[in-house]
């Protein structure tokens, strides 16, 4: 299940499922997305290593935080 951390920190549980796929690609590398930050100026997609590199910056600044690295855990058991 995926997680949306708002600007207030709270988090919501998204009952959807999964809204990257493997078409979403991160913005640093080009690897495949699975966190999805809303700033200001639109939004930003990262693989899980460049979401964690840059997540104490963003964080001041993300109206919303989406983090589907969980996924990489549950694909890797299947």
């Amino acid at each position: 299940m995926s997680t949306l951390t708002s600007e207030n920190g709270a988090v919501d549980e998204l009952a959807s499922g999964p809204q990257l796929t493997a078409a979403d690609r991160c913005d640093s590398c080009g690897a495949q997305a699975y966190i999805r930050v809303v700033v200001n100026n639109g939004e930003l997609l990262f693989c899980a290593h460049h979401g964690k590199k840059h997540q104490e910056k963003l964080s001041q600044i993300a109206h919303s935080w989406h983090d589907e690295t969980a996924r990489l855990f549950e694909e890797q058991r299947a």
